[in-house]
This record gives structure tokens, sequence and C-alpha cells, in this order.
């Protein structure tokens, strides 16, 4: 099964845009990536940068529009995710348990969809583009 990890940084949500974590917290983080990776577990991860850098494209009325960061009304952001592939949920907490998060971080543990998960009509759509998958 694969679970998406959402890291949810606390104060990243008004984080200036050259924001970035120190050495001490880069290199506590790349060795709970390294344990990931020598588990096995680990198909991908990336850090993004703070929400006041990127933009949000809204589609009210059916047209987009653009909104640049940083965002009001948001409470929590994304600074970055892993995604792993485990035996189960649980074991995909365990990993969440481990990282070497901020007292006010949070992680967000997510199931992946898998289309075998989909009724078969579904299924015979997501056939014709398999070159997709990656």
């Amino acid at each position: 099964m694969r679970f998406m990890m959402l890291m949810i940084p606390g104060g990243y949500a008004s984080a200036a845009p050259d924001t970035m974590p120190g050495a001490e917290a880069v290199e506590s983080m790349m060795k709970y990536n390294e344990a990931l990776k020598k588990a096995g577990v680990l198909l991908a991860l990336d850090g993004l940068h703070p929400p006041s850098s990127g933009a949000r494209v809204n589609f009210k009325g059916g047209k987009p529009s653009v909104v640049d960061g940083p965002f009001a009304e948001v409470k929590e952001v994304l600074g970055g995710y892993w995604v792993i592939d485990v035996r189960s949920r649980d074991e995909a907490i365990e990993w969440a348990r481990r990282c070497p998060a901020g007292e006010d971080d949070v992680i967000e543990v997510r199931r992946i969809f898998e289309i075998s998960e989909f009724p078969e009509d579904v299924q015979k759509v997501a056939e014709g583009f398999d070159e997709l998958k990656g």
C-alpha cells in the first residue's frame, strides 16, 4: 500500500519566501530519509518552498484566476512530503512517528488510491492512459 506523509510545519504559512531550514534540521531529516530508503519503503520525497513564494489558481465560476502567496486564509500549509510503500496504515503511521519533526509540526498520513480499488468501469477508462503511470 502506498501512503503519502504530508509535512505541515508550524509557522510555515507566514514564512518569508527565502525561508530555509538550518543545517542541523536538514541533517536530522536526511538521516530519517536515509532510514526510509534503507528500509526499502521510500518511493519519493520533496521539500517545498513556503507558500509566500507560490501561487494558487482558483476556478470559481469556471474561469481560472491566479492569487499570489502568501495566502491569508490558510492556517496549515504543506512543507513537503514522502511517498512510502508499506504493508499497512499502522506501519505508515509508525514511520511518521519516527520523523524528527518540531513540536509545532504535523504529519498527515494519507493512503494513495490504487487503480485496482476503483470499479471496473473506471479501471477500463484508465487502461488507455497507462503511459501516465511513469
